[in-house]
């Protein structure tokens, strides 16, 4: 029976098993994501945002490791009519299967295309490659695919700039080429990683209507992890609220932004600079993101909070708690 949902995570648990301790980049985070839909991932730097991106992506590397959960991949059969599901971490991670779905099926950006791009090859032979690799095309079929999703991501003259080096581009010119690698293959997923953090407003503003059109017309899922929620605001559908490895809250864009429960949501949109503010200085939040290495008791964020209760300090589990629909919240305060 097919149904209309591609990504399940559940509890998903990435440690990073350093000399200096244990960090503990994702922990216990559960989420799941419908085709054609995009899901936004915010909080701070260093709350385990791209840890969770690479651990669906099955590319975590020593000293990480990906040590409990599943990604369950809801994978579409040839007849388009009846599904298989895979739990991506059973799969080897350079093994053929999950290089096949990473690539083919999946496909990821970053923030800075030109670190992700190889200098040292022209587009051409790296989005040919690309092509080649998860689909059946000549050298010629290809390179006339290539120039066909360069034109698509709106980039003038493909015929002359698929012979380009990425240095001879601008950094929204990159990007855009970045996009148009990473959808070659028409992934059921993209999951974009701070993908216009580097850019200007304008640039990172066609950048965004780039996306939404390509979404519309691949049907493709799409992760985008920002710390900008202007961004969210703009693209997704859902949003996951991370901090310190935990997925604190949960829900569609409009509560989010019009009923967040969090704490630290509350504070994350209260941060956002607004136009007819009455105040001369910008809303900040108390303390900072805490040592990886020496997390605080109980509640990571309570020592930040300003509505904390005694038992936010103690060494008991934090409730994950629905408080409507598809809205779920990491927090004592609506425990019942």
């Amino acid at each position: 029976m097919q149904n209309n949902l591609l990504i399940e995570v559940n509890n998903l648990r990435t440690h990073f098993f350093l000399t200096e301790g244990l960090v503990r980049a994702v922990d216990g985070v559960s989420f799941s994501i419908g085709r054609g839909r995009t899901m936004g991932v915010v909080g701070e730097s260093g709350c385990g945002k791209s840890v969770t991106a690479r651990s669906i992506m099955n590319m975590v590397r020593k000293p990480g490791r990906t040590v409990g959960g599943e990604v369950r991949y809801h994978r579409r059969r040839a007849d388009g009519a009846s599904e298989e599901i895979i739990d991506l971490l059973t799969l080897a991670p350079m093994g053929d299967e999950m290089r096949a779905i990473r690539g083919g099926e999946f496909a990821m950006i970053f923030q800075e295309p030109r670190a992700s791009l190889s200098p040292v090859h022209t587009i051409d032979t790296q989005i040919v490659e690309a092509i080649r690799l998860h689909r059946p095309m000549s050298k010629e079929q290809a390179r006339e695919h290539g120039i066909a999703m360069l034109r698509s991501v709106k980039i003038p003259r493909s015929e002359q700039i698929i012979d380009a080096y990425p240095h001879q581009l601008s950094g929204g010119m990159c990007q855009r080429a970045m996009i148009a690698l990473a959808l070659a293959c028409q992934p059921a997923l993209l999951i974009a990683d701070e993908p216009t953090t580097a850019l200007d407003v304008t640039t990172e503003a066609q950048i965004l209507e780039l996306m939404r059109e390509l979404q519309a017309t691949f049907d493709t899922s799409i992760i985008y992890i920002t710390h900008n929620l202007a961004v969210v605001a703009e693209i997704a559908r859902d949003v996951m609220v991370m901090y310190m490895g935990k997925d604190v809250e949960y829900a569609p864009v409009d509560a989010i932004f019009h009923d967040p429960k969090h704490p630290y949501t509350v504070a994350l949109l209260a941060s956002i600079p607004r136009i007819d503010a009455e105040r001369d200085m910008l809303a900040t939040m108390a303390g900072s993101v805490p040592d990886p290495y020496a997390l605080p008791k109980g509640c990571p964020f309570h020592p930040r909070c300003a509505s904390r209760l005694k038992v936010c300090s103690q060494e008991v589990e934090v409730p994950y708690v629905t408080v409507g629909a598809g809205h779920r919240v990491r927090c004592h305060l609506y425990a019942r």
